[in-house]
């Protein structure tokens, strides 16, 4: 028993240590993720319940929700390891799996969700195979409870404490540098090497959505269901009430760009012009919250070095009014502002802002606004 209780520990230990860790790559995707949860959850309240507010409140503070999410997996899976605390580390984590099982079997059951953002992007998969690894580990937990005599302390007490100190230090360090300076491990489609004009067709090999029609026909007042090869030979004596299409497989036809269209002050797409350049610079931002002087000098001098090789520098955002007037007191009003979905700038900038430099279409270079002054060797 003894054996079997080691094993399955330390299973459960590397398996929330990996999934903590696959996140702490890129937080502001899991903070983004639980928004979308809490937008859906009020979306399916009436307007009278108390919980809007609370979602809407939890929806302000996803990101510190989702750096303290991902610190107590990876604290609570290493502890599991040294065996530190074992009875109210055991007891966290069963809180913390009955919870993930929930969302888990939430994102299944309402078939609303494709990546429920377990593993996060580098790591996607389906709703129904993490509700089923959820599952699975409730299992394991609750056995590990039962069975908590048999596991004991790997170290003394003082180097646990060494460990457990070490474990947060890097877990704060590794998402406050992400959150500066860009995920360590790219899984976006907004990568570098990739072409965005490229991203956005529909792979070859990908499935597409699978249907069935069904035919609805009505005689001697009963009403009868038909598809395409169940119609009677006797059909003109039928009458014919409706047609219906029903989703019987779910494909994956879809490119991994989507919504990544950018529009000018004359409302016209300019996506394939700007795309098709020879050299551009991106710049995306989804607010306007972090200090600007932080990054507008350094905007300022690869602007001027960008117009006197003739490079665009193009600033995209969701909320261009904003952008405009920001640029304009900065004394930057001649830098065109292009409007594009929020959520395909929240996919191309996991800092704000991010800077692309394009090659005709093909993001070259990528960085946080923190490097920002990088760029000016590039150009």
């Amino acid at each position: 028993m003894k054996t079997s209780v080691n094993i399955i520990r330390i299973l459960v230990g590397i398996l929330f240590i990996v999934s903590g860790l696959v996140k702490a790559n890129d937080p502001l995707g899991l903070s983004y993720k639980m928004q979308e949860f809490f937008e859906i959850w009020n979306a399916s309240l009436p307007s009278s319940s108390f919980l809007i507010n609370i979602f809407s409140s939890l929806h302000e503070y996803s990101l510190a929700l989702s750096i303290i999410m991902i610190t107590l997996e990876i604290m609570a899976g290493t502890a599991l390891l040294i065996g530190w605390k074992k009875k109210p580390v055991l007891y966290l984590l069963l809180f913390l799996i009955i919870f993930f099982t929930f969302l888990t079997a939430y994102a299944y059951g309402s078939g609303k969700f494709k990546n429920c953002g377990c593993f996060g992007d580098c790591l996607p998969i389906t709703p129904l195979t993490s509700f089923l690894k959820d599952v699975i580990l409730l299992v394991l937990i609750i056995f590990l409870l039962i069975q908590q005599r048999y596991i004991q302390p790997l170290f003394t007490e003082r180097r646990q404490i060494i460990a457990l100190t070490a474990t947060l230090l890097f877990t704060t360090c590794l998402q406050w540098y992400v959150l500066n300076y860009l995920p360590l491990v790219d899984c976006l489609p907004f990568k570098v090497g990739n072409n965005i004009t490229e991203q956005m067709k529909i792979p070859a090999n990908a499935v597409p959505d699978s249907f069935v029609m069904k035919f609805i026909y009505e005689k001697g007042g009963k009403r009868f269901e038909f598809n395409t090869t169940e119609l009677p030979a006797d059909l003109e004596t039928y009458k014919f009430i409706d047609r219906t299409e029903k989703l019987i497989r779910k494909g994956n036809a879809e490119p991994p760009i989507k919504g990544f269209s950018l529009t000018g002050a004359s409302g016209s797409d300019s996506t394939s012009a700007i795309l098709e350049a020879p050299k551009t610079v991106l710049l995306f931002t989804e607010h306007f919250k972090n200090p600007l002087t932080s990054w507008i000098n350094d905007l300022k001098d690869i602007n001027e070095k960008a117009k006197s090789k003739g490079t665009p520098v193009l600033l995209v955002t969701a909320n261009a009014t904003a952008a405009k007037n920001m640029l304009a007191q900065n004394g930057l009003a001649d830098i065109p502002v292009f409007s594009c979905d929020n959520i395909a700038v929240r996919t191309a900038a996991r800092t704000n802002p991010t800077i692309f430099l394009l090659q005709k279409g093909t993001i070259s270079d990528k960085y946080s606004y923190r490097r920002i002054d990088k760029l000016k060797q590039k150009l």
